[in-house]
């Protein structure tokens, strides 16, 4: 995968694949890495997200489900809130000029397209973010999260399954979600908002696979 990111046709995001509710930092290690830096405040730890290891995944379709398309977009920035062994919350923002098609990169007419007004509007709205507000826990592994997805300046909350190991100061989560497109006005080749598109019709759902690594 060449450490690239799953938010289609982004339909994404994520993140922007993963996180919510940050608090006041009151330490920083400034001689840290960007890609991997620990923050502390009070009891809790902010352990922010590498980058380079961390991937959102997209997957659009046609509504009959023939054509199918996928694709990477990265995260620029993000942390988890993590305490006692358990994610609290945390944020993520997802570059959304990084938009890539699985099997033809980031150059190419989907590509475009996917950063025009018809989807994404990525020259207005250059990110999109998730914010962790809630975190349910199902078992060690399993989790329910819940947050605020914002696209195109539109914020809706969204619940995704999602897996998370924490273990040697790492932290590795994954999890998939899917959402309506036209939930946060992309509307294009909708069989909500046009008529008589035949087999060009374009499914609402888009599916987002999301892995997040973190570390101290």
């Amino acid at each position: 995968m060449n450490n690239k990111i799953s938010i289609t046709y982004l339909i994404l995001i994520i993140a922007p694949w993963f996180f919510g509710c940050r608090g006041t930092v009151k330490e920083e290690n400034e001689n840290a890495s960007a890609s991997s830096v620990s923050l502390h405040v009070g009891n809790d730890k902010y352990i922010m997200i590498d980058t380079k290891e961390s991937v959102l995944t997209w997957k659009g379709s046609n509504l009959n489900g023939l054509n199918t398309q996928t694709g990477y977009v990265y995260i620029s920035k993000g942390e988890l809130m993590v305490e006692n062994g358990q994610l609290m919350g945390g944020t993520v923002e997802i570059d959304m000029n990084t938009i890539e098609d699985k099997n033809h990169g980031s150059d190419n007419n989907l590509v475009n397209h996917l950063k025009d007004p018809d989807f994404f509007e990525v020259k207005k709205f250059p990110f999109a973010t998730i914010v962790i507000t809630k975190v349910a826990s199902i078992n060690d592994e399993n989790k329910n999260v819940t947050g605020n997805l914002t696209i195109k300046g539109i914020t809706h909350p969204v619940t995704f399954p999602a897996k998370m190991e924490v273990k040697d100061g790492i932290v590795r989560a994954n999890g998939k979600l899917v959402i309506d497109r036209t939930l946060w006005d992309v509307r294009y080749k909708s069989a909500k908002f046009y008529d008589n598109l035949a087999n060009q019709t374009m499914s609402d759902s888009i599916e987002f696979h999301i892995n997040i690594v973190a570390k101290k």
